[in-house]
């Protein structure tokens, strides 16, 4: 039988900023220069379930928090990360496979309906928000050209990181080769990415339908991103692993990402979730800008 070999994926950095802002910081993207961060709930100045960094309101919920609170909390972010002034290219996430991108001098759609942002822009950061799903931050190897990307379950089935990769090589000068295929890929500009913050595998229980999305989209591979659950007809289901052989197919050097063990649903002391608190709860966000 043939001997496989499993490298360790190198991990996230758990960062205090002086203002208290607790963040993530991948030591890979931080080699580079390039300003980033995957936030947590702590170091904010909102109250109740959305204490205290929160960066959005649940669509749809009756309990919000007060929208005053938000713009503040990014500033402390943005201080936190070292991205003080630069503007943020976000859009209208939908679960969805689209990818817009942000150049200098030209406007930018923040209603725009897609999951991932690619920026070259030195006066703004990408940024995507998050409370369970897969946030994944993404820079060519000289950090000219970065993306954020959200990702849930129906994006990476659909291939949100995969083409997110291809933006961002085409905004490189270089695009890899796509195929239609949700693991799909090719190598092409190095690449540093960087998988935040999410629902681990141990909490992210699927009824049958997402365990056939999963195999649809990562056939043989699937094997080793589900998992029976305790209950009959349920399967418990690995994104930040769907993710990782996406990346790696897409020609993502196994050194060059970085990741966490770190559970949005279990350590609720770090982090908001949509699934432990049935919707009422805050948003996380992640942030990239690049480097001249």
């Amino acid at each position: 039988m043939e001997t496989v070999t499993i490298v360790p994926m190198p991990v996230l950095s758990r960062i205090v900023a002086p203002n208290g802002v607790v963040f993530y910081r991948s030591p890979a993207l931080a080699a580079v220069g390039i300003p980033h961060g995957f936030s947590t709930r702590v170091g904010g100045i909102s109250a109740g379930p959305f204490a205290s960094l929160n960066l959005g309101n649940p669509n749809g919920c009756p309990v919000q928090d007060p929208s005053a609170n938000i713009p503040l909390n990014y500033d402390r972010l943005h201080a936190a990360i070292g991205a003080v002034g630069r503007a943020r290219a976000f859009v209208h996430q939908v679960h969805g496979d689209r990818v817009v991108v942000a150049t200098a001098g030209a406007a930018f759609d923040h209603h725009a309906k897609a999951d991932a942002v690619v920026c070259t822009d030195l006066g703004r950061v990408a940024a995507v928000r998050v409370a369970d799903c897969v946030p994944v931050l993404l820079a060519t190897a000289d950090g000219r050209a970065v993306a954020a990307v959200h990702a849930g379950w129906r994006g990476v089935v659909a291939g949100v990181v995969t083409k997110a990769v291809e933006a961002l090589r085409r905004s490189a000068g270089e695009a890899g080769p796509a195929t239609g295929r949700a693991g799909a890929g090719g190598a092409g500009v190095p690449l540093v990415a960087a998988v935040g913050p999410s629902i681990g595998f141990d909490a992210f229980e699927v009824g049958p339908e997402v365990a056939a999305e999963f195999e649809r989209a990562f056939g043989g591979d699937a094997a080793g991103l589900l998992k029976p659950s305790a209950n009959a007809g349920k399967a418990m289901a690995d994104l930040r692993g769907g993710i990782r052989l996406q990346l790696l197919a897409a020609g993502v050097d196994v050194g060059a990402i970085d990741t966490t063990d770190r559970c949005t649903f279990r350590d609720a002391e770090e982090f908001f979730s949509h699934r432990r608190e049935n919707g009422v709860t805050g948003r996380m966000a992640a942030l990239i800008g690049p480097v001249a």
